[in-house]
């Protein structure tokens, strides 16, 4: 991750460090993360393993969603896959809210690989706790 992310909520994110996500946009609201493919998120077709495309657009949709010190958590996410992409291409997730009723959320996500074809579509429900992320620190 790059030295701007401000927020603790993703310098503590230890599985965005070892998949080496970089944080491009950290704002309430919205969010831009990449990932470059690496050899190590391929499957046996030797196309990135879906799993890591969910976990970058997760990963941007997490940093959306937590606008403040309250902890906002999934409710749930769909993502559809549009399009193969292979080891050394770079993926950028840009997730942007929808809409906020109460404490539930609405954020999109779109996957883009570094010629700017969509490759996945994900959309995420948020939940926002009563927990402050200072109390979630220590847990």
């Amino acid at each position: 991750m790059t030295d701007a992310v401000i927020r603790p909520m993703i310098r503590k994110d230890r599985a965005a460090s070892a998949l080496g996500l970089q944080v491009l946009v950290d704002e309430p609201g919205r969010a831009v993360v990449s990932m470059i493919v690496r050899a190590d998120m391929l499957n046996g077709f030797d196309i990135t393993h879906g799993g890591f495309v969910f976990a970058l657009a997760d990963t941007a949709f997490a940093i959306a969603c937590n606008e403040d010190e309250r902890v906002t958590v999934a409710a749930g996410a769909d993502i559809t896959f549009l399009k193969a992409t292979r080891e050394g291409q770079t993926l950028t997730a840009t997730a942007v809210r929808r809409v906020v009723s109460g404490r539930n959320g609405l954020y999109d996500v779109t996957v883009a690989d570094e010629t700017g074809d969509v490759v996945a579509e994900f959309r995420g429900r948020s939940l926002t706790t009563n927990r402050m992320f200072e109390e979630a620190d220590g847990a």
